[in-house]
């Protein structure tokens, strides 16, 4: 079957290198690839990009910078220089986004983090313009808030984009992270009608997951509302990629073969069967 709609990030299949992860999706007819920096890890980018144009597979994100929260001027200073460092990878893979898991600090307060991820982001944008990348803000589960990052609804990330307004600054919508909200229809709606709606991850949200960071569901195992979500996604009007974006140390330890065409058939299941 071909899913010339879907994407993956290639964390979902941890324990491939780069080389596998291309050449597992692409002979599967998955039509695009999100790649982790720390799948990229001592690669020659150039064989990479070769090797992406070879396999007809479409690069949507680099994934992930961010973090720009700290304690001191000098901890933030390093992290605007390790995003600088993302950005041109991302411009070399001719990648058009990178992804922000954005930060926070223990000990800040939530509008202190969130302030310091403005003036982050901010410091970047005109760069990230100059290289003809965006970056896109990925607004993180609550659960998340402490350490991981100040931007814990979709509202939230709107509210930011809005603050910035600028042309290279966007949103990555993971489900996983923003399926609980009350308001997702209308945020939804507006980060499409302002041009901030790029990229879309999906995955599930499971009620007994065993570990809040790598045991996320295969689409159809947990609570999100998965097909309500994508038609809401249709009807403001997004048209890109859908990206499976799984993190789980439980399927990490199986055959990644097995892992990938059980992620399609759980596509095929939600995703095709409404169409």
């Amino acid at each position: 079957m071909n899913y010339q709609d879907l994407a993956v990030h290639t964390f979902t299949t941890k324990p491939w290198s780069l080389d596998e992860c291309i050449e597992g999706y692409a002979k599967r007819g998955i039509g695009g690839i999100s790649i982790w920096r720390e799948t990229l890890e001592g690669e020659d980018l150039c064989s990479v990009s070769k090797h992406l144009d070879d396999a007809g597979l479409t690069g949507i994100s680099l994934v992930r910078g961010g973090f720009f929260t700290g304690k001191t001027k000098a901890e933030r200073d390093a992290a605007l220089e390790e995003n600088r460092q993302a950005l041109r990878e991302a411009a070399m893979l001719e990648l058009p986004s990178l992804v922000l898991v954005c930060g926070a600090t223990v000990g800040q307060t939530p509008w202190g983090n969130y302030l310091q991820i403005r003036d982050g982001i901010a410091a970047l944008a005109d760069e990230a313009e100059g290289l003809g990348v965006r970056l896109l803000v990925e607004p993180l589960h609550p659960i998340y808030a402490g350490d991981r990052s100040g931007i814990s609804s979709l509202k939230v990330a709107n509210n930011l984009c809005a603050e910035l307004n600028h042309a290279s600054v966007g949103i990555a919508l993971d489900v996983y992270h923003v399926w609980w909200e009350h308001d997702l229809a209308e945020q939804i709606d507006r980060a499409s009608q302002n041009g901030w709606l790029d990229t879309y991850h999906i995955c599930d949200f499971k009620p007994d997951q065993s570990d809040i960071l790598l045991d996320r569901g295969i689409m159809g195992e947990g609570c999100c509302q998965l097909a309500e979500i994508d038609r809401l996604m249709s009807e403001a009007g997004f048209d890109g990629f859908r990206e499976v974006e799984i993190f789980s140390s439980k399927w990490w330890a199986r055959d990644q073969d097995e892992f990938l065409d059980t992620i399609l058939h759980s596509y095929d299941q939600i995703y095709r069967a409404k169409s």
